[in-house]
């Protein structure tokens, strides 16, 4: 089971990063979004894993960590959040540009 967790993340890690490395807007979104996936995974795992465990105390014999959870779910608001204030920033940027490129050539951007 640690296995899988483990190379999930580090799949969705990869994956995240090699989005964030694109040129344009959307990958880099799609990239924010894999990598906040992995870190979600990270802290869940963190908190150890165990089959049918509750995260109340007295309701099984070793209960589950709630810390991790909690901070999964806070995470999934933020990631949401930031998802969609990127979202409308490339937006505004492609609106205003015409093309949802990122980089910029040195002739391009210049005032001069």
């Amino acid at each position: 089971m640690e296995a899988l967790l483990a190379s999930a993340i580090g799949t969705l890690a990869a994956v995240g990063l090699y989005l964030m490395l694109r040129q344009r807007t959307f990958p880099v979104i799609l990239g924010l979004t894999f990598f906040s996936y992995a870190v979600n995974l990270f802290l869940f795992t963190s908190g150890r894993l165990a089959v049918n465990a509750a995260p109340i105390i007295g309701q099984t014999d070793t209960p589950a960590d709630p810390l991790p959870q909690a901070l999964v779910l806070t995470a999934i608001v933020i990631s949401f959040g930031m998802t969609a204030v990127i979202m409308i920033m490339a937006i505004a940027g492609h609106l205003q540009a015409g093309h949802d490129r990122i980089d910029l050539d040195a002739g391009e951007g210049d005032p001069k």
